[in-house]
């Protein structure tokens, strides 16, 4: 029997960060979906972590501390992991960093690289390997794969004291658009997705009297922040077989902010 498009069962997924915040929730869609994944965390004890509760849905999970900036380690990281899973399917690159500078002036060339270093230059080693490993299965008869960059809204818009996190989201939809159009005659796919305001360590809904909580609440179509769980069926959507005419784009799963740019008009005042 041909398998649903949504079936992950045999699949592989290696995704950074995933042991907390937008990252597990990815995972957990995967593994509700009969996939087996590769957690890539630099804290052993999160991965582990994430590893019991995922493993409750039955697939196999392969834990690894991986801090994305090394890049020797990315490239021995992944070779560990089709080692132990026999193959990779899939990749998301999701670990990243949020710091604010308070001012574009105030920037410096440390702290521009120090984020970089993981946000950019981490997204992009996982991405090269998990390339070189499909590339090397397509050329053996088995093409497909899928790459997944968790970029922002600040991939697209401006903010004040973050340039260095704005240029690197924005490099991550620059370099799957090069990597989907470089990698599709190999069946590899690559994309980004833009979260909207999500609840993770670094956002925080502090109530409606919150500055932030009382925008959100006041001009997000879906007046509330987004949570881990609110990734779980994109991240299937793009591992899975249903996405596999899906490539080179940017989607954003923001509860409709950018569609409303910004404006009052969705208030609650306004709505009743």
């Amino acid at each position: 029997m041909s398998r649903l498009p949504w079936d992950m069962s045999g699949r592989v997924v290696v995704i950074s960060g995933g042991n907390a915040g937008i990252g597990l929730g990815f995972a957990r869609g995967i593994a509700r979906a009969g996939g087996d994944l590769v957690i890539w965390g630099r804290r052993q004890d999160r991965n582990e972590e994430a590893a019991r509760e995922l493993a409750e849905f039955g697939g196999r999970i392969f834990t690894q501390e991986v801090d994305v900036a090394d890049e020797a380690r990315v490239v021995e990281a992944f070779a560990e992991a089709t080692a132990q899973m026999g193959r990779v399917d899939g990749a998301i690159a999701n670990a990243g960093l949020m710091k604010n500078q308070g001012c574009f002036t105030n920037m410096t060339g440390e702290a521009w690289h120090d984020l970089l270093s993981v946000n950019q230059h981490g997204a992009f080693y996982l991405a090269r390997e998990a390339a070189r490993h499909m590339r090397t299965r397509a050329e053996a008869g088995d093409p497909g794969g899928s790459i997944l960059f968790c970029a922002s809204l600040s991939a697209v818009t401006g903010s004040i004291g973050m340039q260095h996190y704005n240029a690197s989201k924005g490099a991550m939809a620059a370099l799957a658009r090069g990597i989907a159009v470089d990698m599709g005659k190999y069946g590899i796919r690559a994309n980004t997705v833009c979260p909207g305001y999500t609840e993770s360590e670094t956002v925080k809904d502090q109530g409606p009297d919150s500055p932030l909580g009382s925008q959100v609440r006041e001009r997000c179509p879906i007046p509330r922040f987004g949570n881990p769980s609110d990734f779980e069926g994109i991240g299937v959507y793009f591992m899975s077989d249903a996405s596999r005419y899906h490539t080179g784009d940017l989607v954003r799963v923001d509860g409709g902010w950018m569609a409303n740019a910004g404006k009052l008009n969705t208030s609650a005042e306004r709505r009743a």
